[in-house]
């Protein structure tokens, strides 16, 4: 077992949509992972829940088949790996459920609910009518959380009643990522960058999550959604936060979970006043992605109208003593030219350059990766080598986290999957800070309702709609898009 990677006492984890992608794709697979490292203890069990008529060995045949090639020692990890057929609004099943749960009174329940946001209230009620939400019960409830501040009140109040808020845990796989939780080593570990981290220093902030893939099996989903809510609503504010965000007293949960929920309601309101100006939502068209012809958003819709937006770019901007007048500017989209999520902080320009051959000289920039490599990047001006007078370029500080720690980094459900079994919510946001994201974003969504303008189509492989260029050119600034 690595030193850095202790056991976690032994737990049940229930996957409620444990036949599902994300349970088949990332939950298992990351369970897998953990147990060969060692931090899963043999006599913890993994039980996933779906309708479908499987038994135990079913089940084990569909992760085998998900999980093939993935880790040697996958067969022994199956071994962990139950299954047991249940409706969430019927009661056939359930008593038994309930008695396979209590076989094991000393361990940690985790109950995963991987499922549509309409069923948390109904699986909560029945594991609270069979006992399941007392000691070290814990559950974790899956994005969305809703679709406006009034209907995730609706969940969170239905969740609420059966679970304590210290029992839930709303996952944000964004905060499990390594360097979001470098992010924080940066500013508060050195130095170097916190003295720096104003209005004083820093020109503005870049958060960009581009997906190259259109939207696939989730286009029923998705139009329902739309990129504001499926994005920025969570991942993309939870990244503004840890950027914006004041230092926290220590790192307890509700010391850093009280400084995000400041950024969250210092946030200058968007509207429908300044909407237009602020903001651009788009829609893919047919064209190029990765080498491929690849249909548009409608089509993959077969033929349907929308105006759902697979598109987003926007200029927010804080309104407290640290980041007034620094723009933060954020883009997330499908069918984009790169598959990329990263964070850019670009310095203020030096006051008074002494280099008049040079030109203008390049901002220095903090660029941090989230993917598909992992790292971080600073922009520095420095002097050519070699003879021939003082040649500038501008070179990045470049450190990779596979090659500077010759290890492969752990999926983010690795690391949040057992903070929840260790009981740790640091990185799962509190009702209140989703409260506080819908309560901005809704008028957003209004506006868009109220406006009569369709979503601005650009085609798939580009960067999006030419709006977005404008968005941040007309400020002097331009996006970011090194990709080396």
């Amino acid at each position: 077992m690595n030193a850095s990677s202790p056991q976690v006492d032994p737990f049940d984890l229930v996957i409620f949509g444990g036949t599902g992608d994300l349970a088949m794709r990332k939950l298992l697979p990351a369970l897998l992972h953990r147990y060969a490292d060692g931090q899963i203890q043999a006599g913890s069990r993994v039980i996933g829940v779906a309708r479908e008529g499987l038994d135990d060995e079913g089940y084990r045949a569909q992760v085998r088949e998900a999980l093939a090639g993935s880790h040697a020692r996958l067969e022994e990890f199956l071994g962990l790996v139950h299954y047991r057929p249940l409706d969430a609004r019927k009661d056939e099943g359930w008593k038994e459920f309930a008695e396979l749960i209590a076989a094991e009174p000393g361990h940690v329940r985790v109950f995963y609910l991987s499922t549509s946001p309409e069923l948390f209230e109904d699986i909560c009620n029945r594991l609270g009518s069979h006992g399941l939400n007392q000691g070290q019960s814990r559950v974790v409830l899956e994005k969305p959380i809703g679709r406006d501040l009034e209907s995730a009140n609706r969940i969170n109040d239905a969740v609420g009643r059966v679970f304590a808020e210290s029992q839930t845990f709303r996952i944000d796989h964004y905060l499990g990522k390594e360097t979001v939780q470098n992010l924080l080593a940066l500013r508060f570990g050195n130095a170097l960058f916190e003295p720096l981290w104003n209005a004083g220093h820093i020109d503005h902030v870049q958060i960009t999550v581009a997906e190259t893939l259109g939207v696939g099996r989730r286009g029923a989903y998705y139009d329902r959604a739309g990129a504001l809510r499926d994005m920025v609503q969570n991942h993309m504010l939870q990244l503004l936060c840890m950027v914006a965000m004041e230092p926290p007293a220590s790192l307890s949960p509700d010391a850093v979970r009280d400084e995000k929920l400041k950024v969250l309601h210092a946030l200058k309101p968007i509207d429908g006043h300044n909407a237009a100006q602020l903001t651009v939502r788009g829609q893919y068209r047919a064209g190029v992605a990765e080498g491929q012809k690849v249909p548009g958003y409608l089509e993959e819709l077969d033929g349907k109208h929308s105006d759902t937006e697979t598109f987003v770019a926007l200029k927010a901007e804080i309104a407290n003593w640290r980041w007034a007048g620094v723009p933060f500017y954020l883009r997330t989209g499908k069918r984009l030219a790169e598959r990329v999520s990263e964070i850019v902080v670009a310095f203020k320009p030096v006051p008074h350059s002494i280099f008049d051959a040079a030109g203008p000289l390049a901002q220095n920039r903090l660029v941090l990766r989230l993917q598909p490599d992992e790292g971080v990047k600073l922009w520095l001006t420095i002097k050519h080598p070699g003879p021939g007078g003082l040649r500038l370029r501008h070179v990045p500080l470049d450190m990779s986290f596979a090659e500077a720690f010759g290890v492969q980094q752990p999926d983010a459900y690795e690391r949040l999957l057992l903070d929840v079994v260790r009981g740790n919510p640091t990185l799962f946001m509190r009702r209140d800070e989703v409260e506080a994201a819908w309560r901005w974003a809704d008028p957003i969504l209004d506006a868009w309702a109220a406006s009569s303008e369709p979503p601005r189509p650009y085609a798939a492989g580009s960067w999006g709609p030419s709006a977005a260029v404008a968005l941040i050119e007309r400020d002097g600034r331009t996006w970011n898009e090194d990709s080396d």
